[in-house]
């Protein structure tokens, strides 16, 4: 992270279009798959060279350009400027801390998203930038590290998968949102596992760290506003697109992912609600705990009260105190003090104060 900042400072004054990379190396090199697919064929290139990629996209095959690392700038440069992409479009491939968005071109569709990863150790979650650039015949999509996130995709082709394979670009598009969409249900369907076992914590009171993880899981809920909200945008950009490069067919599906997006949006206002008034639960019983303690020394000292008052009487030293000569006059007055005892606790008892 530190690293990343570094980049960017050292970023800041350059000319637009500059093409420096601010993310972090997170492979040794960069993973370039190559797939030229239509109904007819399926051409999968796994570890494919930069120069097997350099094709011309036909009007009768999809393109998809998958890479996997993207600390080569000579790499990703010539790449994009292959396909006639505008150097602030590779600029913001390579700045990975972009918000989701999504750019129309002449001839293309730039998408900028974040997909989310989750551990279910630590119950945190990571966030990985997906760039993706699709017009006539051809898609690229650009990741920061090599996971399986978009493998069922290679099997569906690999299996003829037909409405994949029949459709163009758009819909590879459409498909990859759908993938980076449905982790997020998933986070969530974990998220409120998560909620529900520190709900169970604080309603039996026990333990004394829940604001730390209400926190936590509230900070988490804020990192997912920030990415689902400009998602939302995004997919209404492309159901608002002019249908060049985004077919009837396609914008029908998008709808879908829009509406799973309001679904999502949905869960995570519920959840931030829920986490509210699980911390006013959690302060509330903080605060009768620390009423009930109080009451308890509030009556502890109520009781020594007079019982002090008395034992400061005999405390004085004159030497003209008749009871000091008495022979019963020590228990007579240790008596007196444990009857004013009993009669306050008796009463307290009858407040209703123990």
């Amino acid at each position: 992270m530190h690293n990343a900042r570094y980049k960017r400072i050292h970023k800041a004054g350059l000319p637009p279009g500059s093409l420096i990379f601010t993310g972090e190396r997170k492979l040794e090199h960069p993973q370039l798959t190559l797939t030229i697919y239509n109904a007819a064929q399926y051409q999968p290139i796994t570890n494919a060279t930069l120069e097997q990629c350099l094709v011309q996209p036909t009007e009768t095959t999809t393109t998809w350009i998958h890479v996997s690392g993207l600390h080569n700038v000579d790499l990703i440069a010539r790449l994009t400027q292959h396909f006639n992409i505008h150097p602030l479009v590779t600029e913001d491939i390579l700045n990975t801390h972009q918000r989701p968005k999504a750019e129309e071109y002449d001839n293309y569709l730039f998408l900028s998203l974040q997909a989310l990863g989750w551990d279910t150790q630590t119950k945190n979650f990571n966030t990985e930038q997906i760039s993706i650039i699709f017009g006539k015949g051809f898609l690229l999509s650009f990741q920061e590290q090599a996971t399986p996130l978009f493998a069922k995709i290679q099997e569906q082709l690999a299996r003829g998968q037909t409405r994949l394979r029949e459709n163009n670009s758009d819909y590879l598009a459409y498909t990859l949102i759908d993938i980076i969409v449905d982790q997020y249900f998933l986070i969530l369907e974990d998220l409120g596992g998560t909620i529900e076992v520190v709900e169970d914590k604080i309603i039996a009171n026990i333990d004394q760290n829940a604001a730390r993880d209400l926190y936590r899981i509230k900070q988490q809920m804020y990192q997912f506003r920030k990415v689902i909200w400009p998602l939302r945008e995004v997919v209404n950009h492309l159901l608002r697109s002019d249908g060049k490069l985004v077919t009837h067919t396609t914008g029908i599906y998008l709808r879908d992912v829009y509406d799973h997006t309001i679904q999502i949006m949905d869960t995570i206002e519920l959840f931030h609600d829920r986490l509210d008034n699980m911390l006013d639960v959690h302060l509330s019983s903080l605060t009768n705990r620390m009423n009930e303690i109080m009451k308890v020394l509030t009556i502890i000292a109520t009781l020594f009260i007079p019982l002090t008052f008395i034992s400061s009487i005999y405390g004085m030293n004159f030497h003209y105190m008749p009871e000091l000569a008495w022979h019963w006059g020590y228990p007579a007055v240790l008596l007196v003090m444990l009857i004013m005892a009993i009669i306050m606790l008796m009463y307290f008892r009858r407040k209703k104060w123990l």
